[in-house]
């Protein structure tokens, strides 16, 4: 069987520039956060302003592809230099799209003064001027603030169970409750050098997964992901089985990602019955 995840490797905006206006219900993606990271070809060093007027041509290009209910989910950090970094990219898509959510994406967190309860990864810090940076945001951009999100999609069991029976009707309610905006999500940490060369900067698949379910899920949905990298999106996507497009400027990419696709639809074929 013909895959439905489709790898592109160009320019995003060349891309989507080719693709029909109103066609996309999704975009998930994480853009370059242009503080170097060494990407295999691309120069993640551009003039602070040129930067974030390119992050609005990318806005603009994804608010054309959109369907008018569609969702912009756009995950994007920050350094301890530059903390403004990504409300500054947010700002820069102010003037296209409504911010209706942001979501905290917590990579690494101690709950209590326990060491068992820390959990995720820490980076080493170099400075003893800042923090340990543990989390990253995601913002939800829709056309006009509007879309209905299904909460219950990615939501949590309720803890006391007592809480499931309605206090005014005796109605017992169903036993999920909205996870909110701040998700904890611990990212895979790699020691082997020989993988390393996948990508410097990607991110696990459960965060496209919850994305594209809080967006709702339908069958026909098209999801994009115009920094597709490795292929994460488009692996969230296969699981989901709805259709995604990856577009990456590097080849070098886009072949991982390929192959990252192939890998995960064999090993369902494995377990299918």
């Amino acid at each position: 069987m013909k895959s439905i995840q489709e790898i592109i490797n160009g320019d995003c905006l060349k891309v989507m520039d080719s693709m029909k206006s109103n066609s996309v219900d999704v975009v998930c993606t994480s853009p370059p956060y242009n503080i170097g990271i060494k990407y295999n070809s691309y120069k993640d060093n551009l003039k602070y302003d040129d930067y974030l007027g390119w992050i609005a041509k990318v806005g603009q290009s994804i608010h054309r592809i959109l369907k008018i209910n569609g969702s912009l989910f756009m995950n994007v950090g920050r350094t301890n230099v530059n903390p403004f970094l990504s409300l500054d990219i947010a700002c820069s898509l102010r003037n296209i799209f409504v911010l209706q959510n942001t979501i905290i994406w917590v990579k690494a967190i101690s709950i209590d003064d326990n060491p068992a309860n820390s959990f995720g990864h820490y980076k080493p810090i170099n400075s003893n001027r800042y923090l340990n940076n543990l989390y990253e945001e995601v913002f939800h951009f829709t056309k006009d603030g509007s879309n209905k999100v299904d909460r219950l999609a990615v939501g949590v069991p309720y803890k006391w169970k007592s809480n499931l029976k309605s206090r005014s009707t005796g109605a017992i309610k169903e036993d999920m409750k909205c996870r909110g905006d701040i998700w904890f999500i611990p990212y895979k940490t790699i020691n082997n050098k020989s993988e390393r060369h996948y990508h410097p900067a990607s991110f696990p698949v459960l965060l496209p997964e919850r994305c594209i379910k809080l967006h709702c899920i339908s069958k026909d949905m098209v999801v994009v992901d115009p920094f597709v990298g490795i292929g994460t999106t488009l692996v969230a996507c296969h699981r989901l089985g709805i259709k995604g497009i990856g577009i990456d400027i590097d080849k070098h990419y886009c072949d991982i990602a390929q192959k990252t696709i192939f890998e995960e639809e064999h090993k369902s074929k494995l377990f299918d019955v």
